[in-house]
């Protein structure tokens, strides 16, 4: 394994953030209903509970380890992917979300950073 992130590594995460921060159009407001906010905070209790579950999940071996890898690696996959057709449709629409862009530049730099610390700290 190397021991620092690839310069085309770096410039694909910066380039990504690049473009979907400059697609950004801050002007748009969204003005929830009482139903709406119910939901909001139902998903994010949801939200919270997966979570705990994720993170007391606990590896009894290394097939287990590959399996917790793989399924991490393939949801960040998909969701820059879903993250990145929002960015495009709602960009050629015109109505593009910042929320979706800080989503998709959140999960991009979570992951350069996390390599980065990984490669520089093996």
């Amino acid at each position: 394994m190397k021991n620092n992130i690839s310069p085309l590594e770096l410039t694909v995460s910066v380039v990504l953030l690049m473009l979907v921060i400059l697609l950004l159009n801050p002007m748009h407001f969204w003005m929830p209903n009482m139903l709406h906010m119910t939901m909001i905070g139902l998903a994010l209790v949801v939200c919270s509970l997966f979570i705990a579950f994720i993170w007391h999940e606990h590896v009894r071996d290394e097939r287990e380890g590959q399996h917790r890898l793989r399924a991490g690696r393939t949801a960040f996959m998909v969701g820059v992917t879903v993250a990145m057709i929002g960015v495009a449709v709602q960009s050629i629409n015109d109505t593009l979300d910042q929320w979706l862009v800080l989503t998709l530049s959140a999960m991009v730099i979570t992951k350069t950073v996390g390599l980065l610390y990984n490669r520089i700290n093996k």
